[in-house]
């Protein structure tokens, strides 16, 4: 297929590298030159103006900061300018209302459009074993599924327009939380004289298994390899960790839901990241203990 992708940055570049792997022709867009220069590199075809790219594409995927980017992003330079033919997918993580509003006049101008924001991190966004959770009706997500299977390991269908958006903000909210817990226990453990190696074996075969202990070690030198193994490089970054935390509160407070210890998570990474650590990985938030 024929596809623009608007949105180069640490996730973007490497998703779109992994569609001219998949065989897709890219018609890349990004405003920054280095972005622009790393996906030229990668294959990518590679546009000055965003409204050329998406000229006779059969796909748009975007990935942006924002919901107030994508918005605009869609409604100046997306619909009206992509073929009315065309499928469009905003990968980023953004509020579900937003989502809602987008895919909304999308498709009152004829498109179809799925919300399907990722799981992952960069490393995944490299190597193409991203999770994307999908927002749509069922048509636009027969259509957008064989594109994202070229940059993911799983797609999932989440229900319609917002649901992925939901889905993403849910997970990462229950994330954060397990995160900060497997810190803690990481650290009171060894302070109280056990090893950090023997209370990682003993608990990810333990009731105390979790995603961050077994996939995503936050001390350094224990379990598998990690951010924390790079002093917290790469990854998935505290200040975007708190991003989906602001979001989560916020559809939290919309739909009148309680998040005590979820509200509390939000707060510590709300500190951390305020005290000049957004740019490290988020489990570096075991520093604080």
């Amino acid at each position: 297929m024929k596809i623009a992708f608007i949105g180069l940055g640490n996730m973007g570049g490497g998703m779109a590298a992994n569609l001219v792997k998949a065989g897709h022709q890219v018609n890349a867009f990004d405003l920054a030159e280095q972005a622009r220069g790393a996906a030229k590199d990668a294959g990518c075809e590679v546009f000055h103006d965003l409204k050329e790219a998406v000229q006779g594409v059969e796909a748009v995927v975007s990935m942006l900061p924002n919901g107030g980017i994508v918005k605009a992003v869609y409604e100046n330079d997306v619909v009206g300018h992509a073929p009315a033919g065309a499928i469009l997918l905003d990968c980023s993580t953004i509020d579900v209302a937003t989502a809602k509003e987008v895919t909304e006049a999308a498709t009152k101008a004829g498109y179809e459009m799925v919300d399907a924001p990722v799981s992952g991190g960069i490393a995944a966004a490299n190597g193409g074993t991203l999770t994307f959770m999908v927002g749509g009706t069922e048509s636009a997500f027969a259509r957008a599924e064989p594109i994202l299977q070229g940059m993911g390991k799983a797609v999932i269908r989440a229900g319609d327009a917002g649901a992925g958006q939901t889905a993403k903000i849910c997970n990462n909210m229950l994330l954060a939380v397990h995160m900060i817990g497997t810190c803690e226990a990481m650290k009171m453990a060894e302070k109280l004289g056990l090893d950090p190696q023997k209370f990682y074996e003993i608990s990810s075969q333990s009731s105390g298994s979790n995603w961050s202990l077994n996939t995503y070690t936050p001390l350094p030198g224990v379990g598998v390899q990690s951010p924390a193994d790079n002093e917290y490089q790469g990854g998935f970054a505290t200040a975007l960790m708190l991003k989906d935390l602001r979001l989560a509160m916020e559809a939290a407070e919309n739909s009148d839901s309680a998040v005590p210890l979820s509200s509390r998570a939000a707060s510590l990474y709300e500190d951390y990241s305020g005290a000049g650590n957004g740019a490290l990985d988020f489990s570096s938030i075991i520093k604080t203990y």
